[in-house]
């Protein structure tokens, strides 16, 4: 009997695992490929952007440096100067419907809370390195992983969850499904699963053209559909708006692909080869709850969008991170009353609002007689400071926010990555996956109230470089503060420190 068993050992998968396994967890992972690698999780068809979420939460956990070594990311693109004393402006805002923005046009007086740290940008990544990098750090943690093993049934009862995979019995207390958009468990446990139908069957493929200056760099959209060429060498990604009608159990052929390359392009140029392909769509679908008796979604087996704007592994990243404090806490039997259920009650609605992203861009790039004018309206508002800030709020991963029932504007929030004045940061304190009171104060009563939950709260007192006019701020295990004060209220943060991770010790 293992605490959680999870289906499915990508990124999300491993991510969780490694979470519940810092909380002191027994974790077993059953994934359905044999071989960790393969050449559609390597560049290019791997790529995959990690948003500054992502990496303010990798380096929460200590990853953030290792993941940018196996992405090839350069770290002064990514944090900022140690010694800054305000942060950064943004330096990405992505784009929207493959329409570029311009990040100078960023108002960052409307991006309050902001400190200078190591995790300000997003970067290029493939699934592969991300994969590689959580898969160390979850067997470092004893984590065991079985390949080559899809799960084919689940049972579930009062003490725990049966997953049957290669004809063996897997038990845990939890179950959680990891194991992406064609989830077997989502299926197997009956979560309800709707949303809406897609317009555009999408392609990445690695190819050689017999004439690519035909086809410039860059998102192009075009009167029939888009498509996408990058620095990589015969990267292409193509959008077909064909009601999502293609076949995608047939296998993609050089004749096809050119085909649709030819259409949508409005050109007559030629493949020679193919060397891989695969295909998608913008199916854009949620469960209702991510939770169904001791069995539990995260990632794409909770959710899935076409990938435009680069959403979808940070989606899943920000639900394990989420996920693992909590259902730790459950398993070890310290967790508050109903703290599991607030897994879905705060991800649901951030997996809905990146649903309608995708449906917004997939309906501004449809074509038809009146597309380039809605086009450009979009591209007009959005290239506005207003609206440029706006898509990025909606994009960095840096501004989701849970309503956590109190007016001050920063609780629901990631927190800023307070730096104190022997240089330590608020990131480092979280590596242990505890709960942090930060305390600016000089007296000791915060300090007292806190033994209350020693093992399970951190308590950081001192001067720090910019306390952004707080006095106290109790940050959850997941980076997210619950609790800010000005002047230190004790009852104040025993009430959120007992709602979060429940009763103080006698």
């Amino acid at each position: 009997m293992r605490d959680v068993v999870i289906a499915g050992g990508g990124p999300v998968g491993l991510f969780l695992a490694g979470e519940l396994a810092l909380s002191g967890c027994s974790v077993l992972i059953l994934e359905r490929d044999r071989e960790p690698t393969s050449p559609l999780k390597a560049l290019p068809l791997g790529m995959r952007g990690l948003n500054a979420g992502s990496a303010e939460t990798l380096h929460r956990r200590g990853l953030l440096e290792a993941m940018m070594d196996a992405s090839g990311a350069d770290e002064k693109e990514v944090g900022a100067d140690p010694d800054a004393g305000e942060a950064p402006a943004p330096r990405d805002v992505s784009h929207f419907a493959g329409m570029g923005l311009d990040a100078g046009g960023i108002d960052a007086s409307a991006l309050p809370f902001r400190l200078p740290g190591p995790a300000m940008q997003g970067f290029m990544t493939s699934v592969e390195a991300v994969s590689t990098v959580l898969a160390q750090r979850a067997a470092s943690l004893g984590v065991e992983i079985i390949r080559g093993v899809p799960v084919t049934a689940v049972t579930q009862d009062d003490d725990g969850v049966t997953a049957t995979a290669d004809g063996h019995e897997y038990r845990g207390r939890w179950l959680v499904g990891c194991d992406g958009g064609r989830s077997a468990v989502r299926e197997l446990v009956g979560f309800d699963f709707v949303g809406t139908d897609p317009l555009f069957t999408g392609y990445v493929a690695k190819v050689a053209f017999a004439d690519p200056q035909q086809l410039p760099l860059g998102f192009n959209l075009t009167p029939t559909g888009m498509y996408l060429r990058t620095p990589f060498e015969g990267h292409l990604g193509m959008n077909d708006f064909d009601g999502g009608t293609f076949d995608r159990s047939q296998p993609l052929t050089r004749e096809h692909l050119q085909a649709v390359l030819r259409r949508i392009s409005g050109t007559d140029v030629t493949l020679t080869d193919v060397e891989l392909a695969s295909s998608f769509t913008d199916r854009a679908m949620q469960v209702t709850s991510y939770k169904k008796g001791r069995v539990l979604l995260a990632g794409d087996a909770a959710h899935i969008h076409s990938p435009l704007g680069g959403q979808g592994l940070n989606l899943g990243i920000g639900d394990a991170v989420n996920l693992g404090w909590k259902l730790a806490a459950t398993v070890h039997g310290t967790a508050p009353e109903g703290l599991l259920d607030t897994y879905t009650d705060e991800r649901h609605p951030i997996g809905a609002a990146v649903l309608d992203w995708s449906r917004a861009q997939v309906a501004t790039m449809k074509p038809g007689p009146n597309a380039p004018a809605l086009r450009k309206l979009v591209l007009d508002l959005m290239s506005a400071p207003d609206g440029v800030t706006h898509v990025y709020r909606q994009t960095s991963g840096l501004f989701h926010h849970y309503d956590l029932g109190s007016e001050q504007p920063l609780v629901g929030h990631s927190a800023p990555d307070f730096r104190f004045q022997d240089g330590t940061r608020l990131g480092e304190l979280l590596r242990q996956g505890q709960g942090v009171l930060l305390d600016f104060s000089r007296d000791r009563a915060l300090q007292t109230a806190a033994k209350g939950w020693a093992g399970r709260i951190h308590h950081a007192a001192g001067p720090v470089r910019n306390d952004l006019g707080f006095t106290a701020l109790f940050i959850r295990p997941d980076g997210i503060v619950a609790w800010a004060d000005d002047h230190a209220d004790t009852e104040a943060f025993q009430q959120a420190a007992t709602r979060w991770l429940g009763h103080p010790h006698n």
